[in-house]
């Protein structure tokens, strides 16, 4: 069985990261899945009477485990994600290891995702701001995007990038 690909959009909440990702998922010619931490959020998985900061760590483990094991399985994903931290980098670069990874940096201005963050109503406010300032640190990109270009220029971006890729990805760098 082939590993399936990953597209991994990484970016600062509320930076535009699924919208991107389902439309890229539409435009691709090959069927991918489009994973996101918000689907298991929406769909009420985490547990409500937990302390999250006791369980948030583990439940991230597993989400990382389980989009993998997607991979693993021959899926390919389009997976749209926060790298909170250089571990999570390095456990995510050791559990995608035999993947071909495209790893595309989603840029947006900062008064822009705290005006998304506002609009939402989901969000603790400054958690954009916050994310802003640090998921980009040390950072390498197949590709790079800004969320004001708008997701139509975005996906051929991102499409065009995808079919002319060559070589390692940048993510494991």
């Amino acid at each position: 069985m082939v590993p399936g690909r990953v597209i991994l959009i990484h970016g600062a909440s509320s930076a535009g990261k699924s919208t991107l990702a389902r439309a890229v998922r539409e435009a691709l010619p090959a069927p991918f899945v489009h994973l996101t931490v918000d689907q298991l959020i929406d769909s009420g998985a985490l547990p409500g009477g937990a302390d999250w900061r006791e369980v948030r760590a583990r439940v991230f483990d597993g989400w990382h485990r389980a989009v993998a094991a997607m991979g693993a399985a021959g899926v390919d994903v389009v997976w749209d994600h926060i790298i909170e931290t250089p571990e999570w980098h390095e456990a995510l670069r050791d559990l995608l290891a035999a993947r071909d990874v495209f790893f595309v940096g989603l840029h947006c201005d900062l008064a822009e995702l705290a005006r998304r963050e506002a609009a939402r109503g989901n969000r603790a406010p400054g958690d954009a701001a916050r994310d802003a300032a640090t998921v980009h640190v040390g950072k390498r990109y197949d590709l790079e995007l800004r969320s004001e270009d708008g997701v139509a220029v975005n996906v051929a971006r991102v499409v065009e990038a995808w079919r002319g890729r060559r070589g390692a990805s940048a993510f494991f760098g």
